[in-house]
């Protein structure tokens, strides 16, 4: 719920602290800048000038849901939750979409709250129904995150943009950051099949560049797992990455009807680990 969640909040106009008004039906800073609660339970934190447009669908969004419903990423989640120190107050889920992942983290630490941030309206409609100690807010990752300076304990970033500098801000001294990328093998033989976007070879190059002059390195580990998937599951989890937007759609069902039934598929990620030490390294380059 939202209330768990607002004494990390702050205006993304002026940085002041945010709290309720008195009707309870927005968020109100010292200055007067206020944002409505939506009536999904979710508050939208974007500045006035912010664009909008690169967020998840709602038909994206819908098929996130539904694919992770049916557990065929649940080795992921339960990969994240065993990540997490013992003892964690406040998980922030960068990127959190529909909150699954950040949903599982939570059942595991029963004294933890969870912020789910995500530009999509779509998802964080979803995520702000996902766990009763989950409060979800619409925000920018390239821009600064309406969190105050260390109120995460552990970030999660799963398949999302990260902003090298912000999460080293909003994360506690010490704290971590959960990282889940796709291996070159991810969804494989269904890239190669349908056409969809692959990962670049310079992926792991890019993240150490991106993270590297804000956190440290503290370690990786690759998840490999089957998946059997019928031809509506094939259709979800091509619908809730980003090749949806760069894949013909009577192209791609007619090459989705071609495939066997079910479709052996392999999923892998990346888990890396980062933390929060000492102060923040130059970007070389």
């Amino acid at each position: 719920m939202l209330q768990d969640i607002v004494e990390y909040l702050v205006c993304p106009h002026c940085r002041e602290p945010l709290g309720y008004t008195p009707d309870g039906g927005a968020l109100r800073c010292a200055d007067g800048h206020s944002f409505d609660i939506a009536r999904q339970g979710y508050a939208s934190l974007l500045p006035g000038d912010a664009h909008t447009g690169t967020g998840d669908t709602a038909a994206m969004v819908a098929a996130r849901d539904a694919f992770l419903g049916s557990g065929h990423y649940a080795p992921i989640a339960s990969a994240l939750a065993a990540a997490v120190p013992g003892h964690v107050d406040c998980v922030v889920d960068l990127g959190a979409g529909t909150g699954h992942y950040l949903a599982a983290v939570l059942d595991s630490r029963p004294s933890a709250r969870g912020i789910a941030l995500d530009i999509s309206k779509f998802a964080l409609r979803r995520a702000a129904r996902a766990h009763s100690r989950l409060g979800a807010v619409v925000c920018d990752a390239w821009r600064p995150l309406p969190l105050r300076d260390g109120s995460a304990d552990v970030v999660l970033n799963v398949f999302a943009p990260r902003n090298g500098a912000e999460i080293r801000r909003v994360l506690r001294p010490g704290g971590t950051l959960l990282v889940v990328s796709p291996t070159p093998r991810h969804l494989e033989p269904l890239v190669r099949e349908l056409g969809l976007l692959g990962v670049d070879d310079r992926k792991d190059e890019r993240l150490a560049a991106a993270l590297g002059p804000h956190l440290d390195a503290a370690g990786s580990s690759e998840h490999t797992f089957p998946l059997l998937l019928d031809h509506q599951a094939v259709r979800t989890v091509v619908g809730m990455g980003p090749s949806a937007w760069h894949t013909d759609p009577t192209a791609l069902a007619a090459r989705i009807d071609a495939l066997p039934e079910p479709v052996p598929v392999t999923a892998s990620i990346t888990l890396s680990v980062f933390t929060r030490t000492g102060e923040p390294r130059a970007a070389h380059g």
